[in-house]
């Protein structure tokens, strides 16, 4: 098994592929020793390759398999000499469509994989992060955090619930030296992303099309730059909306109703419903 040495370690779930894999990328290139974790398993042997055998540790996971996760983090604190710099609790899913029109197990799969995962991540890992100075609990949350999204509302649901969980353990972990911080990622080129939705992307705008290096690069400023930044928005122009949504929900619900994604089959639905009614 390779060693992490004097380099400080970085262990990363969803690394096979878009934000994950790019970080790892980063961090690897900035002197750090990696763990890839996901269920691609392809894609991890493909890091590896790229990576370097003796730079990193790559390994399959299911995030939601709380036994399998923590041998994966024993493994990891073997290579690392019992410390852990950053946990990048990066994996998750985004089904979507109407809510009353999605299988009940496609719900449950988001909820565990988004939100139960997170949560067996840092729980698991905590007693490594507390044993490292200076180390970081990061997840990636989503700009659906910033306002319930209609047509994605079991996946808004699981990243509120995660940038909720990110600012209660900020204050909570203070008293190990644990900081903790997410990401907001608006519209991110990435394989979980459809194929519509990026030929269909702004040019501009805060919902324009951002490379996934936009994203890893925001860890790494979190570790290294901005330590006391709590959320990260990805482009910057997201957290506009969450201040938006904030002092003007119904206002901002409003405006989604409108002019969002989904506007045009809630008119029509609502078309149908009125006219059934007379």
């Amino acid at each position: 098994m390779a060693q992490a040495g004097d380099r400080k370690s970085i262990f990363i779930t969803g690394a096979a592929s878009g934000m994950g894999l790019e970080t790892a990328r980063l961090f690897s290139q900035g002197g750090w020793f990696v763990g890839g974790y996901d269920v691609n398993t392809d894609g991890l042997a493909a890091l590896e390759k790229e990576l370097g055998p003796e730079n990193c540790i790559v390994r399959s996971l299911d995030v939601t398999d709380r036994a399998d996760y923590e041998k994966a983090l024993a493994e990891f604190a073997k290579a690392t000499d019992g410390k852990l710099d950053l946990l990048f609790n990066n994996a998750g899913i985004g089904k979507g469509g109407f809510f009353d029109e999605m299988p009940f197990e496609d719900v449950m799969a988001v909820v565990n994989i988004n939100l139960v995962g997170v949560l067996n991540g840092i729980h698991l890992a905590i007693d490594l992060l507390k044993a490292t100075p200076n180390s970081l609990c990061f997840t990636t949350s989503s700009s659906s955090a910033t306002y319930g999204m209609p047509g994605i509302a079991v996946y808004s649901a699981t990243k509120h619930a995660v940038k909720g969980l990110t600012e209660a353990l900020s204050v909570e972990f203070s008293r190990f030296g644990v900081r903790v911080a997410d990401t907001l990622p608006g519209l991110i080129d990435t394989p979980l992303l459809p194929d519509e939705a990026k030929e269909n992307a702004a040019k501009d705008g805060m919902f324009r099309l951002v490379p996934a290096l936009d994203v890893a690069k925001a860890v790494w400023s979190s570790y290294h730059d901005k330590p006391e930044r709590l959320h990260w928005f990805v482009p910057k122009e997201i957290g506009d909306l969450d201040k938006a949504s904030a002092l003007d929900p119904e206002g901002t619900r409003d405006s989604i109703a409108a002019t969002g994604p989904l506007a045009a089959a809630i008119a029509e639905a609502k078309a149908k419903a009125a006219t059934a009614a007379e």
